[in-house]
């Protein structure tokens, strides 16, 4: 009972909050200027599935390199503390 009473909660809130912000012309130029651009998108990738899926797995594989990277990062940072903190405690 409470979970459902959180999510018509949020939902309900998201849509006023949306409608609120929809009352500014700024904002309503904006949503629909995305809104469009979305659509043109969209309709293309349904035109051209391969291209799509090829962009998702090129995306992937940055992803995939940039944790990759990341992690070599964090590790040669360890492995630079634990240096230090050798060189330190054998000077005592």
């Amino acid at each position: 009972m409470g979970r459902s009473r959180l999510i018509v909660g949020t939902v309900i809130g998201a849509a006023v909050g949306a409608v609120v912000a929809l009352c500014d012309k700024d904002t309503r130029e904006y949503a629909k200027l995305k809104l469009n651009d979305a659509k043109t998108s969209s309709a293309y990738y349904i035109k051209h599935p391969s291209e799509a899926i090829e962009n998702v797995r090129q995306t992937m594989d940055k992803l995939n390199q940039n944790i990759s990277s990341g992690a070599d990062n964090a590790i040669n940072a360890l492995e630079q503390v634990e240096d230090t903190i050798e060189k330190l405690t054998n000077k005592n």
